[in-house]
């Protein structure tokens, strides 16, 4: 009947069966605890200050494609693109024959406090893609841009459009103020000032940040879901890359992010065509080059109407936007985003070949 209270053997009989999990969960997360995450092979081929340049190792017949640089963002590590064999993009780049790149930025201290927007994007990206140019005697690159790292690659095919030959963006923000942003909400009245005045910000304030947006969901619901999961010990092994990925969160050069927040956030300068790097300005209608843009469906980080309009602010004619239905970390780990999106990428590549 309605409104009647649980039986109470029922009910401790469930309780005794939770606690039965969660004992047996422990117990298998601490053989699951070394689990490491990144799966494929790869080289360091070049670096400077915190900065490297990996080549992945190839894993099958070249698809004879210009050669792909993914530009990760700062906020994470760049391994949960690599992170296991069943959730790797960078390993279904591989299998499908492209020649890849990654830009790891390592861990800021305090000797990069004063690292700007211009060091990174006229700085540490433009000499990974001269590495590329001059290593494979090309004109231009594969860009691939993934989320601040989009943003990056944004501006840089605008200030460099020669050197880049296709451009990729995924899950990358582009309108920073539409209404579903709840980052950009709050961080519209942030006194940025104040938050850089001890220097480099702390990797775990941002994490925290991030997870306050989804309280429930992001630090209560998924070890409730571990625990009902079972004792399986390559659930757990999954379950500890990814916590060991969310809360391995370098800190942030001061005045890079800074000027990041105020820039796209707080004045959307992408938008309103404002935005300056180095003294000059990034005309978004100066990208000519082939587009494709991903987007996630369910992104509550980077909502789709954050990606979307950067179709009328690009020069080129030749235009693809890609809607894949994940959220943000899905287009990383989901098994919807394994199956589509590196065979999606290949092909739109190998046709502009």
């Amino acid at each position: 009947m309605n409104g009647a209270l649980p039986d109470p053997q029922a009910l401790a009989a469930e309780m005794v069966e939770f606690g039965r999990r969660l004992s047996a969960t422990l117990t298998a997360i601490g053989g699951a605890a070394n689990a490491r995450p990144g799966c494929s092979a790869k080289q360091r081929v070049w670096g400077e200050d915190k900065v490297a340049l990996y080549r992945y190792e190839p894993r099958t017949r070249p698809a004879g494609v210009t050669p792909i640089l993914i530009c990760y963002a700062l906020v994470n590590r760049p391994y949960m693109m690599d992170l296991q064999v069943d959730r790797s993009l960078i390993r279904g780049f591989l299998d499908a024959g492209l020649d890849v790149y990654l830009i790891d930025w390592g861990y800021p201290d305090g000797a990069d406090r004063f690292n700007d927007l211009d060091d990174y994007i006229n700085g540490y990206l433009h000499r990974c893609v001269q590495y590329l140019l001059d290593t494979h005697q090309i004109a231009g690159v594969n860009l691939l841009g993934v989320c601040q790292g989009g943003t990056f690659s944004l501006c840089y095919a605008a200030l460099y459009p020669q050197r880049v030959k296709n451009l990729i963006t995924m899950v990358t923000p582009v309108d920073f103020k539409t209404p579903e942003n709840l980052l950009s909400k709050w961080v519209q009245a942030l006194d940025l000032n104040l938050l850089v005045q001890g220097g480099n910000v702390s990797g775990d304030c941002l994490n925290g940040i991030y997870l306050s947006l989804m309280p429930f969901r992001l630090t209560q619901q998924k070890y409730v879901d571990m625990v009902q999961g079972g004792e399986d010990q390559s659930q757990l092994e999954n379950f500890m890359r990814m916590e060991r990925w969310i809360f391995d969160s370098p800190d942030q050069a001061a005045e890079a992010l800074r000027q990041f927040i105020q820039w796209f956030y707080q004045e959307n300068r992408l938008m309103n065509g404002t935005c300056t790097l180095g003294g000059q300005h990034v005309d978004l209608k100066r990208i000519i080059h082939p587009v494709l843009n991903i987007y996630a469906s369910k992104d509550h980080l980077v909502p789709p109407s954050a990606s979307v309009p950067l179709a009328r602010l690009v020069g080129t004619a030749d235009y693809t936007a890609l809607a894949v239905e994940v959220g943000h970390i899905g287009m990383y780990v989901s098994a919807r985003a394994q199956r589509e999106v590196p065979a999606k990428i290949a092909a739109w590549l190998q046709t502009r070949e």
